[in-house]
């Protein structure tokens, strides 16, 4: 009997695991990559450290997916994110957790990650291609046959997988063909757009401020019918709005929200950890602890250096005034900037921005429990081309991990990858 013939199209992180679990005695796999190197995204996540999975409870990870937890549920089962950290560890990868349960290599470098894949590429003998394209899928009476590449010429296939990812951060490679590809073939596309994205601002604050980071700080979105309020945590200026760990976890909700709304109100707490009543009570402290201290000089206790001259253009009060030259009201006005400074949302960044693209290949056209194409018999999704998005901390890189493993074991059934 002949060996099957799969392809997998894409060479990120879900195409090579796909291509990993697809390796048997009786597949003949290939792995074709566009670009000249693998895995371009996968170098840029966690800063460069590779956030690979999040540490948390199964029933924890579900949750933190936009809409697709439940799809997902097969795919997680087969290759938890213990499954995950234990195949890397087994090859000689130390992996540790920090905050918020993120797991990182020890290392502190993405190429180490990617490293121990592609040991693992050779070690199965998955056949690597560089620089090729796909452009189509060659169909008879209603079977693969292969993939059609750009300069026509053509791979055998008895199964192909699609791991071409989204259209965000488009230098890595992610343009979105095979999300075209599918749609030509008949499947269903949820329209494209910006997750895990920074936000726009009208104000011209941020970029007096670009490049600072404010920590322990919480955020209110609020508009005349609702409001949104977040966990204590990170912002990040940029030059023309915000980022950082809380601004993108719900950047997705405020991306829909501003479909109805032109602009949508942001309040920054400075200071959650206190009240108003205790935050004033420190005001009054510290301007009388040291009351022929300047007021600017005085707010570099409460402030970053950088913010205190935004606050005193902010509340009118001049940067010389005394600390016991403050009155009620000027005080006030202090009081409520750092318990709520203001700032309008207009929109998100663009898309080639974002960390991940939201929607995709339709989850109705595809089977949860293989990742295989309702609508072609022989071909399966996985990554970031089909319409799952999660929130930050290694749950987007777990989800392409896992759907990849599971559409490469389902292409070549039987085929079994211990995480040893």
């Amino acid at each position: 009997m002949d060996d099957k013939k799969i392809v997998v199209v894409g060479g990120g992180p879900a195409g090579i695991m796909a291509a990993i679990s697809a390796s048997s005695p009786n597949a003949r796999v290939v792995l074709l990559e566009k670009n000249s190197s693998p895995a371009r995204k996968l170098l840029l996540s966690g800063k460069g450290r590779s956030n690979l999975t999040n540490a948390c409870e199964l029933d924890a990870f579900y949750s933190r997916f936009s809409k697709s937890g439940e799809f997902l549920r097969d795919a997680f089962k087969r290759f938890s994110n213990r499954d995950l950290m234990e195949f890397f560890q087994k090859r000689g990868l130390p992996l540790k957790v920090e905050r918020q349960l993120r797991v990182f290599p020890v290392t502190d470098s993405s190429a180490s990650v990617l490293g121990v894949l592609k040991k693992e590429l050779e070690k199965k003998k998955v056949k690597v291609i560089y620089r090729a394209e796909a452009r189509d899928i060659l169909m008879r009476e209603g079977s693969i046959k292969g993939v059609i590449l750009s300069d026509r010429s053509i791979i055998p296939a008895d199964k192909v997988i699609l791991a071409t990812g989204g259209i965000s951060y488009r230098f890595t490679g992610s343009t979105g063909d095979g999300i075209r590809l599918a749609e030509r073939l008949g499947h269903r596309i949820v329209p494209l757009q910006p997750g895990l994205v920074p936000l726009e601002v009208r104000q011209d604050y941020p970029s007096v401020l670009q490049g600072l980071t404010l920590k322990n700080i919480r955020l209110k979105f609020s508009s005349s019918r609702k409001e949104i309020i977040s966990e204590v945590g990170e912002l990040l200026f940029t030059k023309t709005g915000v980022s950082g760990p809380l601004v993108l976890s719900l950047s997705a909700m405020i991306a829909e929200w501003l479909r109805q709304e032109k602009s949508i109100q942001l309040k920054i707490d400075l200071k959650p950890a206190l009240s108003k009543e205790q935050l004033d009570a420190r005001l009054l402290r510290e301007f009388k602890s040291n009351p022929n201290k300047n007021i600017a000089n005085t707010l570099k206790a409460l402030l970053p250096s950088r913010m205190v001259g935004l606050f005193m253009q902010i509340s009118g009060i001049s940067s010389e005034k005394k600390a016991n030259q403050v009155n009620a009201a000027e005080r006030h006005r202090l009081l409520e900037l750092l318990k709520g400074m203001r700032l309008d949302v207009i929109g998100t960044c663009p898309i080639d921005e974002a960390m991940v693209t939201r929607g995709g290949v339709s989850l109705k056209d595809i089977n949860p429990r293989t990742m295989e194409s309702r609508v072609v018999k022989g071909l399966y999704f996985c990554g970031e081309m089909i319409d799952v998005d999660a929130d930050t901390g290694g749950f987007n890189l777990q989800a392409a991990f896992s759907t990849g493993y599971l559409a490469g074991l389902s292409s070549d059934s039987g085929t079994v990858l211990e995480s040893g």
